[in-house]
């Protein structure tokens, strides 16, 4: 297997993204498994993006990732504008579908930590249904408090002994890019990966978009509408992450163009 050396990072304001497909990001997480290296992976959106300039845990948790993809429409818009090469989105639900499929392969263990109560057993039955082979190595969720440390070591004994190479955490953000980070080192597994709503789409909790409309990056405008109480907050951020490209693409320019100007010499 080919795996990059150098690691090409875009810088979409201030966030560097892996702007890598599928397969690529599969590969590395593989890379890390044979290595015995302990990371994890952020799928991040426009919503996410402005977290982390809101919250500076979140920007701490998201910077450290080993892998951060890009995780919705807006992100894909701000990179053509800003002249970056990708392979469009990569996001939480379908990366959990290829990484199951293509992990049968080469034995992978998969834990599911998180969603609500009875969501991730139910998650780890509609996966093994659809990809026979698929080994679940455990699945647990956490209470939705603050938990004691002797009560987080506990999960933290609980997840490794189960001998996982990747831990799907489903907690929602920032939450579940805080928790990564925490316990990055910790957890034995090759791969953390925060996947959001993947945790109740292919638990069958909450309908996924149609394909179409998932082909056409519109999943955000499909959940806000059957979702809109607890969607319409988040969307509010898709605005100003564009009006902060757009700043960004125009700070860009003029640095650009101050670096080629020179000024003429004295006669």
């Amino acid at each position: 297997m080919t795996i990059q050396t150098a690691v090409n990072k875009s810088n979409i304001l201030t966030i560097a993204f892996d702007l890598i497909g599928y397969k690529e990001a599969f590969e590395r997480i593989e890379h890390w498994r044979q290595i015995g290296e302990r990371q994890y992976v952020a799928l991040t959106n426009p919503h996410s993006v402005m977290l982390c300039r809101r919250n500076e845990n979140m920007a701490h948790a998201t910077r450290n990732a080993g892998m951060i993809l890009p995780d919705g429409i807006g992100v894909i818009v701000a990179a053509n504008l800003l002249g970056y090469a990708n392979h469009g989105r990569a996001t939480g639900p379908t990366l959990m579908l290829k990484v199951c499929d293509w992990g049968r392969n080469k034995g992978y263990r998969h834990y599911f930590m998180g969603g609500a109560a009875g969501v991730a057993e139910k998650l780890a039955k509609q996966l093994t249904e659809k990809y026979p082979g698929l080994s679940v190595a455990g699945t647990y969720c956490p209470p939705f408090r603050k938990l004691s440390d002797a009560e987080d070591q506990a999960i933290v004994d609980r997840i490794n002994a189960a001998e996982a190479d990747i831990v799907w955490v489903g907690l929602g953000a920032p939450k579940q890019e805080k928790w990564m980070a925490d316990h990055v080192g910790r957890i034995d597994a090759a791969a953390m990966v925060g996947v959001g709503a993947a945790f109740d789409f292919h638990s069958g909790d909450v309908k996924w978009s149609p394909p179409w409309i998932r082909r056409l990056g519109m999943e955000w405008a499909y959940r806000l509408a059957i979702e809109p109480r607890r969607m319409w907050r988040r969307n509010l951020d898709s605005p100003l992450f564009l009006g902060g490209v757009v700043m960004q693409r125009i700070t860009n320019i003029f640095r650009r163009d101050r670096s080629h100007w020179r000024p003429s010499k004295p006669r």
